[in-house]
């Protein structure tokens, strides 16, 4: 157990947290209220250069790995001890939100400057982490940086990922000048802890504070290239047309289909496609679409891949539209270390906070962590469900809850030193 030196109610400066997350919220502003730091941008950047000089002033030293991942590091008393690990990302989606992956890592860092303040000494080192590219907005898959760090990519086919521009990951990561020299991987970890929004409307429904994260749902992203023949939508008869938008508008309907023969806890829809050539009065000649289907069960996940491409071969075949299938996602369920789940859930009995067992529906850095390390999540709620969104919204009291949660869930497996 940790130290009662800690004291049984420590909590963290809650306007010091607040405050740092609204100062990160203005680098890369979005239009309607939220953020647009998408990774390797100018934006991200500059959001990176503030997060660095942050750490810095708590006393931690920074590397940077090859990447772009950031850690930093409060060194520990032991130099023999494994770092515990804790972050998230500061990555935004075109339009997202403040705290989306944002909480993780300013409140780790505000763990750090609590335990700065209060002069506590860890055992083990704690490491404060930003992932690279974890929302795969501009270069899929999502949790790359952690993907490779893991072992479940190669660094060539993270370099040579492409946004919409055709620009790749390796060179718009030196463009920014954040390459580190670290080798991908070669750190080693005590465990990972990781804080975020739930991204979900259970915890705010259910009316509580803090989220035990038991598992973190599979998921595979299937990009689907559909071809038909460009035709004009006005002198094209009817019966004569090779549609790949009728296609992927039935595909569409079948994926929902899927996902509710799966039920309970599996889910699947399509959230991006393109047309080409995109024009009001032309029928498409191709259609790119990704379908994204998660569910926390191995067997489900394999028999909604399986099906749904099985139908939309058939599909396709029914009128004539070419259909290709390309894996760009994918990880299998997750189970959390139980050490860790308990040291969240006594955390938050301690602290007073209402809590519940929970399943992350949305994919983390940690669901790769968890593949080197034993690994966990906590989560506090946001208003309606809502994230990737400008409009994603979170209290300051959720905030400092789940900050608290997390420092003394990070304080019982670092070590506390008298």
């Amino acid at each position: 157990m940790a130290s009662a030196a800690a004291g049984e109610n420590l909590k963290i400066n809650s306007e010091r947290l607040w405050d740092s997350l609204m100062e990160m919220a203005k680098v890369g502003p979005g239009v309607a209220g939220g953020c647009n730091r998408q990774t390797l941008t100018d934006e991200d950047a500059e959001g990176r250069k503030l997060f660095q000089k942050w750490c810095e002033e708590a006393g931690m030293t920074m590397g940077v790995d090859a990447m772009g991942t950031m850690f930093m590091t409060r060194e520990g008393t032991d130099p023999e001890a494994l770092p515990v690990y804790v972050g998230s990302h500061l990555d935004t989606q075109p339009t997202g939100g403040k705290y989306d992956g944002v909480l993780g890592v300013l409140g780790a860092l505000e763990a750090v400057r609590t335990m700065n303040d209060l002069g506590i000494k860890t055992k083990h080192p704690i490491v404060v982490t930003n992932w690279a590219n974890e929302e795969g907005a501009r270069f899929a898959p999502a949790m790359l940086a952690s993907g490779v760090f893991a072992g479940k990519h190669t660094m060539d086919y993270a370099y040579a990922r492409t946004d919409l521009e055709g620009k790749t990951y390796g060179e718009e990561l030196e463009r920014i000048g954040w390459k580190g020299n670290e080798e991908v991987g070669a750190r080693k970890m005590h465990a990972y802890y990781e804080l975020h929004i739930e991204q979900g409307p259970i915890l705010e429904a259910e009316g509580k504070d803090i989220g035990v994260v038991t598992h973190c749902q599979g998921l595979w992203w299937l990009e689907f290239t559909l071809t038909g023949k460009e035709a004009h939508t006005g002198s094209t008869p009817m019966a004569m047309r090779t549609n790949a938008g009728l296609a992927m508008a039935r595909i569409l309907e079948m994926v929902q289909e899927v996902a509710m023969d799966h039920q309970p806890n599996a889910v699947g829809g399509v959230g991006q496609m393109q047309f080409n050539p995109n024009s009001r009065n032309v029928l498409p000649g191709t259609v790119v679409f990704t379908v994204d289907i998660r569910t926390p069960s191995i067997e489900k996940l394999t028999s909604m891949r399986s099906q749904i491409e099985e139908r939309a071969a058939a599909i396709c075949d029914e009128i004539g539209v070419g259909c290709s299938v390309e894996p760009v996602g994918h990880f299998d369920p997750v189970t959390f270390t139980p050490e860790l789940v308990s040291n969240v859930r006594n955390a938050a009995e301690k602290l007073g906070y209402s809590h519940m067992d929970i399943v992350s529906g949305a994919g983390h850095d940690a669901c790769w962590a968890a593949a080197v390390a034993p690994t966990t999540m906590i989560m506090c709620p946001c208003v309606d469900g809502l994230s990737h969104n400008e409009a994603e919204d979170i209290t300051p009291e959720w905030a400092a809850a789940g900050t608290d949660v997390l420092m003394h869930a990070v304080l019982e497996t670092a070590e506390i030193v008298e």
